[in-house]
């Protein structure tokens, strides 16, 4: 059976969890079987399941951090055992040059898992930082994802099986500093990409708990990864994946991240205004401007991604064993437009455009997203440099995506209906949106266009797994106007 090595739980959360000041972290170890995952994953749903009580207490005696049982958790995975994964000197060779130790926070979650498997075919030796949190949302929720995946653990093996490549794991959250330390410390990255956030604008829209959630957890955790950074890495490349939508929907052309501005007979070039439209968009434009002051004053290297609506479920290396597959979110929480449309297709649900459909955003294939993140990667920011990347390919209007998926699927000979359902946002619904996206196509990316070939396999997978669709999930159960302090809870009936 598989073996973990687990640190065990420390005075320091005993004292945090009384909301005293924690003693030094002894980090003595033990040794347990892989199941003592699932214990550290139930507790880490705590966390992320109890934060409701323990921001809306009023109490103000127990932290986020708290809900952490142990300091840290590392894992490297190999076809027969799970073990401790201990620090690699220097790069792995191949195709010519050094390649990097990466490490990606929010490894197991859509984008994150992706780009762990695309890196590490590439020759990048990775580790995943992961607290499970994603998972520990949809049974909070009462969601799935419509494909079936399966543990980090099974997903790790399955890929050193699959690849003869392996793959380390930490679990824990980087909001607790130790363990970041820890893993820092212990993998040594060259360069950092960070997933590791609550991506949802619905969810950070849910109600005042979890709105204070996404704050914290989005824009502490990555304080923390750049002081991890500053005091354990300093020449470590940071590739953050930030989202168009910091940009908002402005009447001019949006630049990749500075506009040259003329005032009063003035020039100079300056961040470009954020019109963030939730509280998770503002998490991350908090984030953008906490890591330019960073590399200002650090003298750190960062690329932040501003990325686009994200669609698709397969990549070259999802698609070698169904336990490598990828997550597809299609709820009114966390799917994003595209993927719903097909789930909706699918299942002869209409689909649904909130409100005119006129919204228009940037769009792109999964395999670009990993693409992406590999050009960051290999081509670091300069010591200092906050650098700015738009991350997508192409631009629809939620009506040019209906139509799409309509066609689509006339095509394989699913009729599909559009209603307009009214919005539960707070954003414009028919406006100008022209966002340049020249720097990663300028340093080699090739992008996947969305035509009829693409669709038909969105479409395709939908139809594959539409058992597992929840009709009730389909429709968007969360308002921008509707927000309250009172904790919402959408866990289902069993």
């Amino acid at each position: 059976m598989a073996m973990a090595t687990l640190a065990t739980p420390t005075s320091a959360m005993a004292a945090t969890m009384r909301g005293t000041s924690p003693a030094p972290v002894a980090g003595s170890q033990v040794t347990a079987k892989s199941g003592s995952l699932g214990a550290f994953k139930s507790a880490q749903r705590g966390r992320c399941g109890e934060l409701s009580r323990s921001v809306g207490s009023g109490s103000g005696s127990v932290s986020f951090r708290s809900q952490n049982l142990w300091s840290s958790v590392s894992v490297s995975a190999s076809a027969a055992s799970v073990k401790e994964a201990a620090p690699v000197k220097g790069g792995v060779e191949g195709e010519g040059k050094g390649k990097k130790k990466v490490m990606i926070i929010g490894g197991d979650g859509y984008c994150g898992w992706a780009s762990a498997l695309h890196l590490s075919k590439q020759g990048y030796e990775v580790a995943i930082v992961d607290n499970m949190c994603r998972r520990a949302f949809d049974e909070q929720l009462g969601l799935q994802t419509l494909t079936p995946i399966v543990s980090l653990s099974k997903r790790v093996k399955r890929w050193k099986a699959v690849s003869g490549k392996e793959l380390a794991v930490y679990v824990g959250d980087i909001c607790d500093f130790e363990f970041l330390e820890h893993a820092f410390k212990t993998f040594e990255p060259e360069a950092v990409v960070h997933f590791g956030e609550q991506r949802s604008a619905p969810y950070s829209m849910m109600d005042r708990n979890r709105a204070v959630f996404t704050q914290q957890n989005n824009v502490i955790g990555t304080i923390n990864v750049m002081f991890a950074i500053k005091e354990f890495s300093p020449d470590c490349h940071l590739v953050k994946l930030g989202t168009m939508g910091e940009y908002g929907t402005p009447n001019i052309d949006i630049e990749e991240g500075f506009i040259t501005i003329t005032h009063n007979g003035r020039t100079d070039t300056l961040p470009y205004p954020k019109q963030a439209a939730s509280f998770y968009h503002l998490s991350k434009v908090h984030d953008s401007h906490n890591i330019a002051f960073a590399c200002k004053a650090w003298g750190i290297r960062a690329t932040d991604l501003n990325q686009g609506v994200v669609y698709g479920v397969h990549t070259d290396e999802t698609i070698l064993h169904e336990e490598l597959i990828n997550r597809l979110d299609y709820d009114g929480i966390f799917g994003t437009a595209l993927n719903r449309f097909c789930v909706q297709a699918a299942v002869g649900h209409p689909l649904t455009v909130y409100g005119k459909g006129g919204q228009t955003r940037g769009y792109l294939d999964i395999r670009d997203t990993v693409r992406c993140i590999e050009i960051a990667c290999g081509n670091p920011a300069n010591s200092g440099e906050f650098r700015v990347f738009n991350q997508f390919t192409e631009q629809f209007s939620v009506n040019e995506l209906a139509r799409l998926v309509t066609s689509a699927g006339e095509k394989l000979g699913i009729e599909v209906q559009t209603k307009s359902v009214p919005n539960p946002r707070v954003e414009a619904e028919e406006h100008y949106y022209n966002a340049k996206h020249t720097k990663l196509v300028e340093l080699g990316l090739e992008p996947h266009v969305l035509g009829d070939a693409l669709l038909d396999s969105l479409l395709n997978v939908a139809v594959q797994y539409k058992d597992r669709v929840d009709m009730d999930q389909i429709l968007p159960a969360v308002s921008w106007k509707k927000i309250s302090s009172v904790p919402k809870t959408v866990i289902k009936a069993e």
